[in-house]
């Protein structure tokens, strides 16, 4: 499986929203979500996710749900889905995903402006998965769809910057626009894949939203003055730590 490790972007700020971001996620999971373990699990899911079909009130008479819907829309779930997750691994998932992309994207445009941006990301993908299947049943759950939208502000902001991937036992360097180029094309394809399909899945049209609002949101809220600190900003040219596709050792041959 391959997947980032860090980016070759420098950090002038300290990321103090994206840090308490990851810092609310984990709680929710630990204190609301129980750990994952029933029956809290479920019932945060049912009381915290958001059900398209509970917004739009289009829920088919022979719908199976696992959570009740009792005819009145819970719009307060499109920003608190954002901080359920239902694993571990999705949990973990999302949060280094935050953890690499999130710095340098808040460092942009500042805390303030990036705890804005990241809330109207993820509300902008909740509303596109409801619009996209407007009957389901299926909680959806996951900061997946915020993080789409802050991966799309990296990708218009830092395109060159080279992300290292972990593959196979090696670590080779690509650009963001290769790496997150490919992440949402995947995204495009699944969730065309899942038109009319039955049951879970993943909130692919949710990530979709999610990082073309991203990339839309990016020309409001960034920041010129904090921007410019940034060598690898843009298309600029100037040399990166390591070429592309270099397998990086470490300082004692080791290979990370």
């Amino acid at each position: 499986m391959m997947f980032p490790i860090r980016d070759e972007n420098p950090q002038f700020n300290t990321p103090l929203v994206t840090y308490a971001l990851i810092v609310l996620n984990v709680i929710a999971w630990l204190l609301l979500q129980g750990s994952g373990v029933e029956p809290a699990l479920s019932q945060s899911v049912c009381t915290f996710g958001l059900i398209p079909a509970d917004l739009t009130g289009q829920v088919a008479v022979s719908s199976v749900t696992m959570c009740p819907i009792d005819g009145e829309p819970d719009w307060y779930t499109m920003p608190t889905s954002m901080f359920m997750h239902g694993s571990w691994m999705h949990l973990i998932g999302n949060m280094w995903f935050l953890w690499i992309f999130g710095n340098n994207v808040e460092d942009s445009m500042g805390s303030l402006r990036f705890a804005l941006f990241y809330i109207l990301s993820g509300i902008v993908a909740s509303a596109t998965q409801v619009i996209a299947d407007t009957g389901s049943v299926i909680p959806m759950v996951g900061a997946s769809g915020a993080i789409g939208g802050v991966m799309g502000a990296y990708i218009v902001l830092y395109p060159k910057v080279h992300v290292h991937m972990f593959f196979l036992f090696r670590t080779f360097a690509i650009p963001a626009i290769m790496m997150l180029g490919y992440w949402i094309v995947m995204q495009l394809v699944g969730g065309f894949t899942s038109i009319g399909a039955k049951g879970g899945g993943v909130a692919f049209w949710a990530h979709i939203g999610g990082f073309i609002a991203g990339m839309g949101l990016i020309f409001v809220f960034k920041n010129e003055q904090l921007l410019a600190r940034h060598p690898y900003r843009g298309w600029n040219q100037n040399k990166h730590e390591t070429t592309l596709w270099q397998t990086v050792p470490t300082k004692k041959g080791a290979w990370r």
